[in-house]
């Protein structure tokens, strides 16, 4: 095996919140399906059961496989060496952890996880008049997240904000944590995940959330791709593996934000037109019969 390759593939970072963190998420989780599926067999509840399949269990163990890809293995490594490689890292915790993580509806699972007094303190968060709730219902709908999703994303790529998150550990941090945190507000909308605090956007407007969210993915990738001179000048000092040029490196990452981050964006609307259409024929049947 090439010497540089092995390196590579040894170089994890170990980052104890990170594995702290995913770990808890993935007992708690575990333990609430478990539960649920127990009080199904029990009760022998269909609506139950449906609240849980195995498809929701491997998209959550998806959602946190992505977040460890992003932040512990080389990937986290090499975005400090190479641009592309930071624009991987920013399409896992954009485009791909969130989705996967809330299509397993978490929230019920994740409550069902925790012991008796920890869940009925998280779910009084979310109920009544709490604060929580009250901020929630304000200011997380759908316009206000995907105004949050654009200005955090798009910022954090601003030369000035990049470049101070190349240079410190705790802004770096920061522009991860943002990613996230906004990515799962705006996939939530998309997904219609609980806890449902507003009302849930039909199939149209959740298709046109996402049309409306592709050229400005789209447009900065292509500016990021054709740019003649290099955006960002700590890539400039650093050395680059595998003789990269600085210019071969910039092209690289504006074609992952463009095409494969546009990408994710249009198979959840495609996924989103053939449930649509789905659901509209089962709407349909009766009166045929009926005819």
């Amino acid at each position: 095996m090439d010497a540089e390759l092995s390196a590579l593939l040894r170089s994890w970072e170990w980052r104890f919140v990170v594995i702290a963190s995913v770990g808890l998420s993935c007992s708690v989780y575990i333990n609430g399906f478990t539960r649920i599926r127990t009080l199904r067999s029990r009760r022998a509840s269909r609506d139950v059961v449906g609240l849980v399949p195995y498809w929701r269990l491997l998209s959550y163990m998806g959602g946190l496989l992505c977040i460890v890809l992003a932040l512990l293995s080389p990937v986290e490594v090499l975005s400090g060496q190479l641009f592309f490689m930071h624009m991987i890292q920013h399409m896992l915790l954009v485009m791909c952890a969130p989705p996967l993580l809330l299509l397993s509806n978490p929230f019920p699972v994740l409550l069902w996880g925790l012991p008796g007094k920890a869940r009925k303190m998280v779910a009084g968060l979310f109920v009544g008049k709490s604060l929580l709730r009250q901020l929630l219902e304000q200011y997380a709908g759908p316009g206000m997240c995907w105004i949050m999703f654009v200005i955090i994303y798009i910022g954090w790529h601003d030369p000035l904000l990049y470049e101070a998150a190349l240079t410190s550990r705790f802004v770096h941090d920061i522009e991860h944590i943002s990613f996230f945190l906004v990515s799962m507000l705006f996939w939530w909308h998309v997904t219609s995940a609980a806890p449902r605090i507003h009302q849930n956007l039909v199939y149209g407007r959740r298709i046109t959330y996402l049309l409306v969210t592709v050229p400005v993915n789209m447009i900065t990738g292509v500016v990021i791709t054709f740019s003649r001179e290099p955006i960002y000048e700590y890539y400039v000092k650093i050395q680059r593996p595998w003789s990269l040029t600085v210019m071969q490196d910039q092209m690289l990452g504006g074609i992952i934000m463009w095409i494969p981050g546009s990408m994710m964006l249009i198979v959840a609307i495609i996924v989103l037109v053939v449930r649509m259409m789905s659901s509209d024929e089962r709407k349909s049947t009766p009166r045929l019969h009926q005819i």
